[in-house]
């Protein structure tokens, strides 16, 4: 069994740095809900616990588990108010560490000391070993099953698809859903890629016209997120139906997904369709092959597996497409335009010598309008936002310094060839307190 270290969030908002942090380390860990620690730690027995909170950690006293700890004999790092709730205990508890500190290489020597010293982990969690180990896990578990894999042409999809390839063969098939929502030609630019890449079953599916449709005057973000994440099930199920009724679907959830949902003891950031966005009464069992990883570590399994850097350097895109980066009301004509200053934005930005593979950078409409000028007649038109972030696990982010002379050519290009835009801004927030998508 793999070493596991359990990060137990009482209060906070700082379990997803934390196990960022470890994760560098080599060492495998898993948020955990306080409510299930105790299930969790006799199934799995951790090789340490560290306990994260903010200034409210009453939840360690009410509930006994700072009692039930300290009969566990598990060494635990406390980060945050909830060292407050041991202080004056001795072995095998460590209270150190204010959560600010996290960043800092004195509180990593720290962190890792405790990882390889006092815990004795051995840094096992390789790319290579999951990505073997997790082939095997699904040639064990799903057998002769068949399986259908929700397909974006992104990594994690991408990563998920080539390790279910691995162990069922021609017994899934992968199934490309064109929204509506995609970046321009991405539809025909990802099919060509697979076809040429591997040889895997992949079903292409026209749906512009059904998703716009059910997005017809909708304007909140999370329900946005929750029609498209239903109707991309429904589709799912009509061609496993097709294909004899298949029950298991596969998708590229990580686990940046999983805690921004606020699922797995994690607090909610946002509801993402992969996760939350999924209906109740879901038709099929869910086959998530990369639902622990973060992005970068996604990354590496696929290099681990072989893929060709097409795949593993090519850029995040969200599940909902440009459904969340154009505010407002969804129409084909927003969503085209949107298209175009995005096409233009990566263009540019692919021509500098900036660090695309650890970068996003793309257009957002952000149903801005605001009066300008052309010809010497008043307009009032779109505003469009450029977004270009810096980050190595999608987790925290910070913006990138575009150089003016690209930002300059950014704009005129956009202003001169897009007349419905007459404004052209520059999103330059960090992660947090911004996300990296708009909604």
């Amino acid at each position: 069994m793999r070493e596991v270290v359990f990060i137990v969030d009482v209060s906070g908002q700082y379990a997803q740095v934390t196990a960022r942090r470890i994760r560098e380390r080599e060492v495998y860990c898993e948020v955990v809900d306080l409510d299930k620690v105790k299930d969790s730690i006799a199934l799995h027995r951790p090789v340490g616990i560290v306990l994260t909170g903010d200034d409210n950690c009453k939840e360690l006293y009410t509930n006994g588990f700072r009692d039930y700890l300290i009969h566990a004999d598990i060494p635990t790092l406390a980060i945050g108010a909830a060292a407050a709730a041991y202080e004056g205990l001795s072995y095998p508890f460590i209270i150190s560490l204010a959560p600010a500190s996290l960043m800092g290489e004195a509180a990593m020597d720290e962190v890792s000391a405790f990882l390889y010293e006092t815990c004795g982990c051995i840094g096992e969690y390789t790319p290579a070993d999951f990505a073997n180990e997790t082939i095997e896990r699904l040639k064990e578990e799903i057998k002769d099953k068949k399986v259908i894999c929700g397909l974006s042409g992104g990594v994690d999809s991408t990563v998920s698809a080539v390790m279910l390839h691995k162990a069922i063969g021609n017994n899934l098939t992968n199934i490309f859903v064109d929204n509506g929502l995609l970046r321009k030609d991405e539809g025909k630019n990802v099919i060509q890629m697979l076809k040429d890449s591997f040889d895997m079953n992949i079903i292409h599916v026209h749906a512009e016209d059904r998703f716009l449709e059910k997005l017809k005057g909708i304007t909140v973000p999370a329900e946005k997120r929750m029609i498209i994440g239903a109707l991309y099930i429904d589709i799912f199920r009509e061609e496993a139906e097709k294909l004899g009724d298949i029950n298991l679907l596969a998708q590229g959830t990580i686990y940046t997904d999983v805690l921004e949902s606020g699922h797995d003891g994690a607090k909610s950031i946002k509801m993402h369709h992969n996760v939350g966005g999924l209906p109740k009464n879901l038709p099929f069992e869910l086959v998530e092959p990369v639902r622990y990883l973060f992005k970068d570590e996604v990354r590496r399994v696929g290099v681990s597996l072989g893929l060709p850097e097409a795949f593993t350097k090519r850029q995040s895109f969200p599940g909902p497409g440009l459904g969340v980066r154009c505010l407002g009301e969804l129409s084909k004509e927003r969503l085209d335009v949107l298209r175009e200053c995005d096409a233009i934005v990566r263009e540019e930005i692919e021509k500098t010598n900036l660090p695309i593979e650890r970068m996003q950078y793309f257009a957002v409409l952000p149903n801005l309008l605001s009066v300008g000028v052309e010809e010497g007649a008043g307009t009032y038109l779109e505003t469009v936002a450029i977004r270009a972030i810096q980050s190595i696990d999608l987790m925290t982010a910070d913006y990138v310094r575009i150089p003016y002379d690209v930002l300059d050519t950014i704009s005129n290009r956009i202003i001169s060839n897009i007349p419905q835009i007459n404004r052209v801004v520059l999103d330059i927030s960090p992660k947090p307190p911004s996300t990296i998508e708009w909604e």
